[in-house]
């Protein structure tokens, strides 16, 4: 048995601070002891301006946490924006300008670039199967399949997109998957134990259970759940399966959707579809950072 109690880091602190350590590490990792070409290169009395330029279509995110990656590094640099997150953009358009000291633009310009880029790359794929869901209840939801530590911003960009985010992590929600239910010995026995836990530690959480046939369902039913996730069904199954459920709790799809066969889960009748591919693979959309 252990014999410490775990402190989860992120019940430490707000979602601000982690973004503030995460801009810290990032700073680290790429300007070590110090920009030496930059330092060697530029009078450190040199300014100047930089423009972000847009060079494929999407849609942008990480405008504030660019803004905050300027802000970080020095207070002094100023920042124009003309295109918000959220927003569509194409080749040629320019989404700010900073301007300031020339070498804390040349020692900035990666992180902001590594966050936007990947930022806007999942905000467009976002928008591309929520989309496909138009006319239809279903919301696109993101899963934990993300960049260690970069999580709070990638699920920001899931919402920039128009998607919704499932939860943060281990500890805002309970999900009680196949595994669980396998070692705590099936669907009754781990949602009592669910229930009690929460209970005996004054904890308010949505209890989620993963299901792989009708029986199942019916079992997480009888156990009083707040969500039934289908993992894996068809979308038959799935249609069967919502008929069958009648609106007593929100139901999830999950498990190798698509983007081609999203829209026949989405008509199927569910409330989410996960889908891990907007953040596990996503191409970030290229935008570069010039002087002007």
């Amino acid at each position: 048995m252990q014999k410490y109690q775990f402190i989860s880091y992120i019940a430490m602190k707000s979602n601000e601070q982690l973004i503030d350590d995460l801009l810290t590490l990032a700073f680290a990792e790429d300007i070590g002891d110090g920009d030496h070409t930059t330092l060697s290169t530029i009078p450190a009395t040199e300014m100047g301006r930089q423009r972000l330029i847009i060079k494929e279509e999407g849609i942008l995110a990480g405008v504030e946490v660019a803004r905050r990656v300027f802000h970080k590094f020095d207070p002094s640099l100023k920042m124009t924006v003309y295109i918000n997150d959220g927003a569509h953009v194409k080749p040629g358009d320019v989404a700010f300008v900073v301007e300031g000291s020339v070498r804390s633009l040349l020692q900035t310009e990666r992180t902001m670039l590594n966050i936007m880029q990947r930022m806007s790359g999942i905000a467009t794929i976002t928008a591309k199967y929520q989309q496909q869901l138009e006319g239809l209840k279903a919301k696109v939801l993101d899963t934990r399949k993300t960049t260690p530590g970069l999580r709070l911003l990638e699920k920001e960009a899931v919402k920039i997109g128009g998607g919704c985010n499932h939860r943060i992590g281990l500890f805002d929600m309970i999900l009680i998957k196949d595994n669980h239910i396998d070692f705590a010995g099936g669907i009754p026995q781990a949602v009592s134990a669910t229930k009690k836990y929460l209970a005996e530690n004054g904890k308010d959480l949505k209890i989620e259970v993963e299901v792989r046939n009708t029986a199942e369902i019916d079992q997480a039913l009888a156990a009083g759940v707040d969500r039934i996730m289908l993992d894996n069904f068809t979308p038959e199954q799935t249609r069967e399966a919502v008929a069958h459920i009648n609106g007593r709790v929100e139901i999830e799809s999950s498990g190798g959707i698509t983007l081609d066969t999203l829209r026949a889960y989405g008509e199927a009748g569910v409330d989410y579809i996960s889908v891990g591919a907007l953040t596990h693979s996503v191409k970030g959309l290229d935008m570069s950072f010039k002087a002007c």
